[in-house]
Formats: C-alpha cells, structure tokens, sequence
C-alpha cells in the first residue's frame, strides 16, 4: 500500500545552503554532475542521496562538503579550484581560460565572457568548480588597461 503522505528523501529537495563543517560558514548547493566533473576517478566515489555544497574559502581546505559533513578537498580534485589559490594565474573562467592575471589586465576578458555567457556558449555547470558561473569571482572597480590595448 502506497502512502502518500509520507515523503520519501528522492521527494524533498536539499537546503540551497549548508553550513561548511570546518570554517562554519554556509555556502550554496553544487550540482552533484559538478563534482563528477572534478573529483579525482569519479567511478570510485560512492555519493549519497543528499545535497553538496561548494565552499569557496580560499583557507579552508575543503572545497564540496554534504550535508551529512563528508568532506572533498581540494587534494581529492582533478582541478585546481581557482578561487581558492592565491596565484595570479589561477583560473577565475574554466570554460575560457580567463585567469585573475588576465582579468584584472585585459577588460575585454570579462566582456568577452559576458558575451559568451549571452551567446549560451559557456558551460559553467561542469567546468566551473563550484557549478555556477565565474562572474562573481571577477574583480569589481576600475580595470586596468593592458599595454597591448593603449593607443
């Protein structure tokens, strides 16, 4: 007999944020196809039926945590996660190469970006680590110009 008042786990969806178990801050869902995208052999990790969670603190080591508190660092990923390292040529943009050296040095890199974002060319949901797109991660203010690009 079938009770519909009961619902199952595959009926309710997760919480949009979690709290990270090791910095205590919450941080937003990833998609579960993200982190087969970036997680080292993907055929050997044994997910569960819950949310995970993208934690871009660039000093805490984790980077997908579920709600149960299971933990992916960044030593468990087959990509380096940009936001989390401090180089200038850590990538901000993963579908286009777009590193914070190039962001903060060619404005057009961002513009660029936006376009192909308009154009429905990007594909944040699998390239970028967090599943999302890259945009936030820009610098924000005045941008320097590239001695490529002064008259």
């Amino acid at each position: 007999m079938n009770d519909c008042c009961s619902a199952s786990r595959s009926d309710t969806k997760p919480p949009r944020k979690h709290r990270c178990p090791v910095n205590g801050l919450a941080y937003a869902r990833a998609p579960t196809k993200t982190l087969l995208h970036h997680i080292n052999r993907p055929w050997t990790w044994v997910g569960r039926e819950q949310g995970y969670y993208f934690c871009d603190d660039p000093e805490c080591d984790v980077v997908y945590f579920g709600e149960d508190d299971s933990q992916i660092r960044q030593q468990d990923l087959r990509t380096p996660v940009g936001v989390k390292l401090h180089s200038p040529d850590a990538l901000l943009c993963y579908c286009f190469g777009v590193s914070k050296s190039d962001a903060a040095t060619w404005p057009a890199a961002r513009d660029y970006v936006v376009r192909m974002i308009r154009e429905r060319m990007c594909s944040c949901a699998t390239s970028h680590p967090s599943g999302h797109c890259c945009l936030k991660n820009f610098p924000t203010g005045k941008r320097q110009v590239h001695p490529a690009d002064a008259d």
